[in-house]
């Protein structure tokens, strides 16, 4: 196990103490799952908690949401209101950041999320999130874009305005203050 990816056992106790407060506060999101399951899984796998504490930090709130009925792995997606704070201002991916030429953002939402251990949401999970409250109403989040659309230079992301989720397309390499993006990680 990489040393640097292991949390210390009092922000481990943190941590678990923060995920159970969400999950008890939030049963709607994942019925029929108990916090039992889930927190042994975790203990598990170290490298999958620190992921989730790189979510925590940079204020994703992750929280389960959906379990996959074939594996039986749970999925945390980032449950914060708007997308998480510590993960906006950024580009797309590793090469849009590198064809900017100037005002280049800190990172890039693809390389950031591949540290964290997580994957970005996809258009349907973003959707699936949005059945479990009303999320990015202010900002918005990059969403994992399909291979024919990024060719071409572009980039997804979406958002919920007037009770909808929409989902818009940019040039990669755009950034804003209101954007960054919502990751995934299955345990």
């Amino acid at each position: 196990m990489d040393k640097t990816k292991k949390l210390t056992s009092q922000r481990r106790d943190e941590l678990f103490e923060i995920l159970e407060g969400r999950f008890k506060k939030n049963m709607n999101r994942h019925k029929g799952i108990s916090w039992e399951d889930v927190k042994s899984k975790l203990e598990a796998d170290p490298i999958k908690l620190w992921s989730l504490n790189e979510m925590e930090i940079t204020g994703g709130e992750p929280d389960v949401v959906v379990i996959d009925e074939n594996t039986g792995e749970y999925a945390y997606f980032d449950c914060s209101a708007e997308t998480p704070k510590g993960r906006r201002s950024i580009c797309y991916d590793r090469e849009a950041l590198d064809s900017r030429k100037e005002n280049k953002p800190a990172t890039d939402a693809v390389t950031m999320a591949g540290e964290m251990g997580i994957e970005l949401l996809t258009e349907v999970q973003y959707r699936e999130l949005q059945k479990h409250g009303k999320f990015d109403l202010k900002t918005s989040s990059w969403v994992r874009t399909p291979d024919d659309i990024r060719k071409l230079g572009g980039a997804i992301f979406c958002d919920r305005r007037y009770d909808t989720v929409f989902v818009y397309h940019n040039g990669a390499e755009s950034y804003y203050a209101a954007r960054g993006f919502r990751g995934m990680l299955h345990i």
